[in-house]
């Protein structure tokens, strides 16, 4: 494969520079220097050769001219392009004074409503379009200030609606998503319940078991701790019996209280009354023997 950029180009052995001849200076062309450009149809028009119409915005390679002819220091440039049916040639050039492009030979520019001949503005000189333009721009910065409250009020009332309609989609969204967490949540349900039962069932399990553990330790706690008092009491009921065959019989006689005085302070001394004695305790009979006395008595 050949490189597309060479330092060195390949001369035939046949090669005579001689018969290389350039154009004198004086036999060249002379006029305007044209220009190949790229550009699209500035406007729709119809072939005045062969009647094909070419729409606004096709392609052409073109050549671009620079004339003589000026608008306020503006150079008006002329263009060549070619019609794409019989190859005639068609020229338009630049209109620098109503901003447009102006057909001139080789075709014919198509009606448009917006372009009237008979529009004033198309006769009017510069003075009256620049008087004109200052008083529209005029107009519009009235209008402008005049409608900054309503354009405010506007603004206010689109924030409100869209916070109204983002508060609408959240709720639906809301919505569609409850609606199927519960169509897929169905089987998800049913394994949550027979894991809450089972989970009670254990729970019931286990309370019945400790309720039983506990009963039991209390009733061996019980037994033994009646075991122990039914110790205890033996000893205590012997020795309650010992004590009450010890102690003299009561005595059922009437005994004078005390009255308490109405006025503190006037209290009446009296002799304390002598409370009956009980008996004594009787004396054991002594064992018979053989008539000898105690040694230890004096009565000998």
């Amino acid at each position: 494969m050949s490189e597309r950029k060479v330092l060195t180009k390949y001369y035939p052995p046949e090669f005579d520079p001689s018969k290389i001849a350039r154009t004198p200076k004086h036999l060249r062309p002379t006029g305007p220097k044209t220009i190949p450009v790229r550009l699209m149809a500035p406007f729709s028009m119809k072939c005045t050769s062969c009647g094909e119409y070419i729409y606004k915005g096709r392609k052409f390679n073109a050549r671009k001219e620079t004339t003589d002819e000026k608008y306020l220091t503006i150079s008006i440039y002329r263009f060549y392009i070619r019609c794409t049916r019989c190859s005639s040639e068609i020229t338009f050039k630049t209109d620098p004074k109503n901003m447009d492009y102006t057909c001139e030979r080789g075709a014919k520019r198509n009606f448009e409503s917006w372009r009237d001949p008979e529009n004033p503005e198309l006769k009017e000189t510069d003075e009256e379009r620049l008087d004109r333009l200052e008083r529209e721009e005029a107009a519009e910065e009235e209008n402008a200030e005049r409608n900054a409250m309503e354009e405010l009020e506007q603004k206010m009332e689109e924030s409100k609606r869209e916070m109204q309609v983002a508060d609408a989609l959240d709720e639906i969204m809301q919505r569609n998503a409850r609606i199927e967490r519960g169509e897929k949540g169905g089987k998800e349900e049913e394994a949550l319940d027979q894991v809450r039962d089972l989970q009670r069932e254990q729970r019931e399990r286990q309370e019945r078991e400790d309720a039983e553990a506990a009963r039991n330790a209390f009733q061996a706690a019980n037994a033994e701790k009646a075991r122990l008092l039914e110790q205890e009491q033996t000893p205590a009921n012997s020795h309650i019996a010992h004590v009450q065959h010890s102690q003299p019989p009561p005595s059922f006689e009437r005994i004078k209280k005390i009255k308490k005085p109405l006025v503190p302070g006037l209290v009446r001394r009296t002799e304390p009354t002598a409370t009956p004695k009980p008996p004594p305790a009787p004396v054991p009979a002594k064992p018979p023997t053989l008539g000898l006395g105690d040694y230890d008595s004096d009565q000998d």
